[in-house]
């Protein structure tokens, strides 16, 4: 991978958009009983943990070329580039052979591929999943996932004390982030309804940048104005900020630009399959599971399944057993299911918890983020399960 297009942080601010409370996401503070005055020794954010990596940044296509350069360097590997699955069905019993519980797979290039195991890899509309008759069920949140590559104004984002950050906040309509890449750049993904999204991705480059730096810093009420505007945006942002009150030492640096081409949107939705094996068939990723980005924790429970899974085959090839025998698959299932549905419902409950403006529940919820800013144990357990360890 090149490790220059590769942006650690270690940093994250959380903030209610409606309350203002906050939390943040530091080794550095994540450890001790509940505290409820201010430290009078070194400040958190300046001790040796606060440097210690929360988490990697990088684009897809870099993650992608280097899997493909290590498929060349591993050799005795065959993959197909541009080439489409046309249909996937059970093989036949013919005399001296029985494929009648192997998958057989027709490709666009005329070539047929039997497989001792098929593994499901192939997204949230999976076609595996559908040929092995495995139910997937969940919901849609009726909202929108708009997501794009940004400028900075400044050459990285780190913070008063030197820790690269990243920043989220968390809307009535749902939660926008600002990750950090390298170079002055960094990735947006905002969750929002279906009719603000659209109307985002009609804007001028000018009234978007904008709306992006007033994400993070108007109140509600002035975005979802914002929002029922066709134009001006800019102006509206230039004269709203005088008038409002925010901590600046909160948000990221303001958006200068939205790279072309990268702005884009996606329906957002929580999808969990009713089980991820079957004879001769294993689901992994969005396959198996469609979880809500608000936690940026897809790729990575992908990556888990990919591990598991990997581990799973290796002790059946060494036992010499079927690796695509449901038994030999059983583990997978039992190791993935349950700690991913643990993920899916936490998740699923936090953005319901985030949709709601009733005073009582904002209230509640950010005496609830305000305890875990001050109970750094509890946030370092947060921060590890989120981590995966």
């Amino acid at each position: 991978m090149a490790h220059d297009r590769v942006q650690p942080y270690n940093c994250m601010n959380v903030w209610d958009g409606i309350s203002g409370e906050k939390i943040t996401f530091d080794w550095g503070t994540a450890y001790g009983l509940p505290s409820f005055v201010p430290s009078m020794v070194t400040p958190p954010q300046t001790r040796p943990q606060a440097r210690r990596t929360i988490a990697h940044m990088t684009e897809n296509t870099n993650l992608t070329s280097a899997l493909l350069r290590r498929l060349e360097e591993l050799g005795k590997l065959q993959y197909f580039s541009k080439t489409r699955v046309e249909s996937i069905e059970l093989g036949e019993e013919g005399e001296n052979y029985d494929m009648r519980s192997w998958p057989i797979l027709q490709l666009s290039t005329g070539e047929t591929l039997a497989a001792r195991l098929l593994v499901g890899a192939d997204g949230p509309n999976s076609a595996v999943r559908s040929f092995n008759g495995i139910e997937s069920h969940g919901w849609d949140y009726e909202r929108h996932g708009v997501v794009a590559t940004l400028r900075l104004d400044g050459s990285d984002m780190a913070n008063k004390h030197g820790q690269i950050t990243a920043y989220q906040r968390f809307l009535p309509t749902g939660p926008v982030a600002l990750l950090p890449l390298p170079n002055g750049f960094a990735s947006l993904v905002w969750s929002t309804t279906p009719s603000h999204a659209s109307r985002l991705k009609t804007l001028s480059s000018q009234d978007l940048v904008a709306m992006f730096n007033a994400a993070f810093r108007l109140s509600s009420v002035d975005l979802q104005y914002m929002h029922t505007v066709s134009d001006g945006q800019a102006d509206e942002l230039d004269w709203r900020e005088q008038h409002t009150s925010y901590d600046r030492t909160l948000v990221p640096n303001r958006v200068t630009e939205v790279l072309e081409g990268t702005l884009a949107s996606f329906p957002l939705r929580m999808r969990h399959a009713d089980t991820y094996v079957g004879e001769r068939v294993a689901l992994a990723g969005d396959a198996a599971h469609t979880i809500h980005p608000l936690a940026g924790q897809g790729l990575n429970l992908g990556l888990a399944d990919v591990a598991s899974l990997a581990s799973v085959i290796g002790d059946a090839t060494s036992q010499g057993s079927d690796i695509g025998s449901t038994l030999a698959l059983e583990p997978y299932a039992s190791q993935r299911y349950a700690a991913n549905h643990v993920m899916l419902g936490a998740v699923d409950k936090l953005h319901k918890l985030y949709s709601f403006e009733s005073a009582p529940i904002v209230a509640a919820r950010s005496l609830g983020l305000g305890l875990v800013e001050r109970w750094g144990g509890l946030k370092g357990l947060l921060m590890g399960r989120a981590a995966g360890s």
